[in-house]
C-alpha cells in the first residue's frame, strides 16, 4: 500500500474505508460533497462497495485500485466514491439490487457506474484490471463508458432513469395473501428437497449456513413431530462442526463453504454468522441433549468472547479471510510442520483425525483441519485406544498447535461496533446464558447490551446509531438495528427476568413504528423516516445470510403482544402477514425467519410464571426445567418479589400469579385458561409433561444418525 497518496477517506472510521485511503484513486465518501463536485465537473460517478475482510475486495485493490494507470483514468474522467456495505446497508442494497438485476448475479465488491443525480447505468462486481476468466477489464470498462458519457449522453441518461424505475418495481408490493399452517408445510418440502443428505445443508455450492432454515426445521418439528425436520437439523448442524468451515483449534464459524461438504471455507468469520448459529446449537441442544451441540455453542462464544470483544464488551464486526495477502494462509498447515510441532507419535495421530496429508486437502498442498470423516469413538475403536486418553492427547494437541498459530500473522480484524450484529450476539448470549445455565454468558450480554444503549444512541436519546468506532457513533440506525436489538434485549429479559430490559424493548419497540412503518401498507421500512432521501426507500423481507428486520421485528411484537397484552403490536404482526403475504406465500423457503413469527401466531398462546424467592432451590429447579425445554411457543415469567412494581406495571396479568403461602408455586397457562398452580418440582414436571414437554425429545444415542 502507497502512503504518498492520500485521499479524502482518510478522517473515515470505517476500516474498510481507511483501507483505501493512500490509494492513488482519489476517493470519496459518500456524501454532498462528491455529488456537488461531480455536477459541477459534468462526470459520471465511479461506485465501489465492499466491507474490510472481503477477499475479492482485496484483490480488486491490489490489482486495480493501488494501480497508477487505473488512477488517472479514474481521477481525469470519473468522481470515485467507496462505501462501506456494513456502514449503509441501505445504499448496498439499493445498488446491489441493480447489479442483480443487470448481470443476475450479485456479491462484493459491488461495482456501479452512475449519473450524478445517482442513477446507475453500469453495474457489475470484481472486475479485474484487464480482461481475463470471461470478466471484463477494468480498464476496458471505464474507457468504454467514458466515451458513451462524452458521446451518448442521451442513451446513458435513458439507462439511467429505466434502471431507477426498474427499482422501484423491486420494493415489496403490498398485495394480500393468506398464510397459513399449509405455509410453513410448504416450506418444509421445499427445504426437504433441497436437502443434502450426505453432508447436510440446501442446495449445492457454495453453502452457506443459513441458521435460520434450522430455527425454522425445530418449530416444525415441534409442531408436526415430523422427525425428518429434527434429522435435517442434526444432519446439517453435525457436518458443519466437522468440517473445515468450524475453526477446530480457536473456534467460530467461516462465513460459507466452497464445497458441498462443508470442507474449504471462504475464510472470513463474521460476527452475525457466529450469533446465529450460536443460537441454533443451543437450540439444537435443547432439542436433542446432545452435549457435543452445547460444546459447539460455548466454543463460538468462548472464540467471541476472547477474540471479537472490546474493553467495554460490545462485539467487533468480523475477521478477515487473508493474511499476509493469502486467503487462508493463517488457519491451514503441513503435514511436516505437524510432526515437527507434535513429535512423530503425537503428530501422525493428529494428522490421522483430522484429515492432515502430504498431498492436502487445500490449495498448494496445505491441510485444512476437519472431521468430515472422522469420528473419535470410532477411531478409538478401531485403534484398541481408550477414548478418554485419546480425548485427551487430542486436547493437548489442539492447544499446541493453537498456540503456535497464535504467533502467526493474525488476519485483519474489522474493529467496529454494528448495533444490528450486537443484537443478534446479545440474543445468542442471553439465550446461551439460560439454557445452559451460565451466569458470565448473562454477564457478557448485559454489558453489551449497557455498552449500545450508552454509545450507540444519539445524544438527544430519540435514535439508534448503526456503528461505532474509535469514539465516533454515526449513521441514523436502520431496521435491522432496532429489531435485532429488540430480539437481543427480549433474550435479555428472559434470562435475566430483570423489567428494565422489557422496558427498553418496549421504548424502541415505539420509536421502531415512528420511524420505520408503513401506515398505509405495513411492514417496516429498511430506512427511517428521518434518513437520507435515496433513489428509493426499501423494504426487505427476504431471509438471506441474515434474516430481514421485518422477519425479526414480526416476532419480537408477537412477543411483546404476548408478553403484555397490548393488541397494537399484533395487528402490527397481523398486517404484516397480510402486508408480505403474497411474496412469502410464493416461495416459502426464501423466508424462513419470517415463519418462525407465523408458526408463534398459529400456535395457541402459553405462559408459565414461576414465583417465589430467589433464594428458593424450588424456584430456581423449577426455572432451570422451564428454560432448557425446547418451547418457543412458551413465554417463561419469574415473578420476581424484588420488582412488583414494574411487573405490574408491565405485566399486569401475571403480576397477579403470586407465590402462595410463600412457597415456590409455578403457573402454567394455555390458551387462555390456568391450571392449578403447583408448589413441587414433581409435580412441575408431570404439568409440563402433560404439554408434550418432557426435557429432551431426541435421545442422544439416537441424534446423528
Amino acid at each position: 500500500m502507497s502512503t504518498k497518496h492520500v485521499n479524502h477517506l482518510a478522517n473515515e472510521k470505517s476500516p474498510y474505508l481507511l483501507q483505501h485511503a493512500h490509494n492513488p484513486i482519489d476517493w470519496y465518501p459518500w456524501g454532498e460533497d462528491a455529488f456537488a463536485k461531480a455536477k459541477a465537473e459534468d462526470k459520471p460517478i465511479f461506485f465501489s462497495c465492499g466491507y474490510s475482510t472481503c477477499h475479492w475486495c482485496h484483490v480488486m485493490e491490489r490489482e486495480s485500485f493501488e494501480d497508477e494507470e487505473v488512477a488517472a483514468l479514474l481521477n481525469n474522467y470519473f468522481v470515485a466514491i467507496k462505501v462501506d456495505r456494513e456502514e449503509r446497508p441501505d445504499v448496498d442494497h439499493i445498488y446491489m439490487t441493480v447489479c442483480q438485476a443487470v448481470t443476475g448475479q450479485g456479491g462484493w465488491p459491488l461495482t456501479i457506474v452512475m449519473t450524478p443525480d445517482k442513477k446507475p447505468f453500469f453495474a457489475g462486481t470484481y472486475l479485474p484490471k484487464h480482461a481475463m476468466w470471461g470478466r471484463p477489464g477494468l480498464l476496458e470498462v471505464l474507457s468504454m463508458l467514458k466515451e458513451q458519457w462524452d458521446q451518448n449522453r442521451e442513451k446513458i441518461e435513458e439507462i439511467g432513469e429505466k434502471l431507477s424505475q426498474s427499482l422501484q418495481q423491486s420494493v415489496v408490493k403490498p398485495k394480500a395473501g393468506e398464510l397459513s399452517a399449509a405455509t410453513l408445510e410448504q416450506a418444509f418440502t421445499q427445504l426437504l428437497n433441497d436437502f443434502d443428505p450426505t453432508y447436510g445443508g440446501f442446495g449445492p455450492a457454495p453453502k452457506f449456513p443459513t441458521p435460520h432454515n434450522l430455527l425454522f426445521l425445530m418449530r416444525y418439528w415441534r409442531r408436526t413431530g415430523d422427525k425428518k425436520a429434527i434429522a435435517m437439523v442434526i444432519k446439517t448442524l453435525d457436518a458443519m462442526s466437522r468440517g473445515g468451515i468450524y475453526d477446530h483449534l480457536g473456534f467460530g464459524f467461516a462465513r460459507y463453504s466452497t464445497d458441498n461438504k462443508w470442507l474449504a471455507p471462504h475464510f472470513e468469520k463474521m460476527l452475525y454468522d457466529n450469533a446465529l448459529l450460536c443460537y441454533a446449537y443451543v437450540e439444537a441442544y435443547q432439542c436433542t441433549g446432545d452435549p457435543d451441540f452445547a460444546r459447539i455453542a460455548e466454543e463460538i462464544i468462548t472464540y467471541v468472547l476472547r477474540d471479537m470483544t472490546n474493553e467495554g464488551g460490545a462485539f467487533y464486526s468480523a475477521e478477515d479471510a487473508d493474511s499476509e495477502g493469502v486467503e487462508g494462509k493463517f488457519y491451514v498447515w503441513s503435514r511436516q510442520e505437524i510432526l515437527n510441532l507434535l513429535g512423530p507419535e503425537l503428530g501422525e495421530l493428529v494428522a490421522d483425525v483430522y484429515d492432515v496429508t502430504h498431498v492436502g486437502n487445500f490449495e498448494g498442498g496445505a491441510n485444512i483441519l476437519n472431521l468430515i470423516n472422522q469420528d473419535l469413538y470410532d477411531y478409538a475403536a478401531k485403534n484398541n485406544l481408550d477414548i478418554t486418553e485419546l480425548e485427551a492427547k487430542m486436547a493437548k494437541a489442539r492447544e499446541r498447535l493453537y498456540q503456535v498459530r497464535e504467533q502467526r500473522i493474525h488476519p485483519f480484524k474489522d474493529d467496529k461496533i454494528l448495533t444490528a450484529w450486537n443484537g443478534l450476539m446479545i440474543a445468542a448470549m442471553a439465550k446461551a446464558a439460560r439454557v445452559l445455565q451460565r451466569d458470565d454468558y448473562a454477564r457478557a450480554a448485559e454489558r453489551a447490551v449497557e455498552f449500545v444503549l450508552a454509545k450507540l444512541t444519539a445524544a438527544d436519546g430519540k435514535r439508534l446509531l448503526a456503528r461505532y468506532r474509535d469514539g465516533d457513533a454515526a449513521y441514523k440506525g436502520y431496521v435491522d438495528d432496532y429489531a435485532f436489538l429488540i430480539w437481543g434485549l427480549l433474550e435479555v429479559y428472559e434470562t435475566t427476568f430483570n423489567p428494565k430490559y422489557l422496558r427498553q424493548a418496549l421504548h424502541i419497540s415505539k420509536d421502531l413504528k415512528e420511524l420505520f412503518w408503513d401506515d398505509e401498507h405495513g411492514g417496516f421500512y429498511f430506512t427511517g423516516s428521518d434518513g437520507e432521501e435515496l433513489l428509493l426507500r426499501p423494504k426487505e423481507i427476504y431471509d438471506g445470510a441474515m434474516p430481514s428486520g421485518n422477519s425479526v421485528a414480526a416476532l419480537a411484537l408477537l412477543k411483546l403482544a404476548r408478553l403484555t397484552d397490548n393488541n397494537e403490536y399484533q395487528a402490527m404482526a397481523e398486517a404484516m402477514f397480510t402486508c408480505f403475504g403474497a411474496a412469502v406465500a410464493h416461495y416459502p423457503r426464501a423466508y424462513t425467519h419470517f415463519l418462525l413469527a407465523l408458526d408463534y401466531y398459529l400456535t395457541a398462546p402459553r405462559h408459565i410464571v414461576i414465583a417465589g424467592a430467589k433464594v428458593d432451590a424450588a424456584v430456581q429447579s423449577m426455572l432451570a426445567l422451564a428454560t432448557r425445554s425446547f418451547m418457543p411457543e412458551t413465554t417463561v415469567i419469574y415473578n420476581d418479589p424484588d420488582y412488583q412494581e414494574d411487573l405490574r406495571e408491565l405485566l399486569p396479568t401475571m403480576a397477579e400469579q403470586a407465590a402462595v403461602g410463600g412457597r415456590a408455586t409455578g403457573y402454567i397457562c394455555e390458551n387462555f385458561a390456568c391450571q392449578r398452580p403447583v408448589q413441587t418440582l414433581e409435580e412441575f414436571k408431570q404439568s409440563l409433561g402433560n404439554l408434550g414437554i418432557e426435557g429432551f425429545a431426541v435421545t442422544q444415542s439416537n441424534n446423528k444418525q
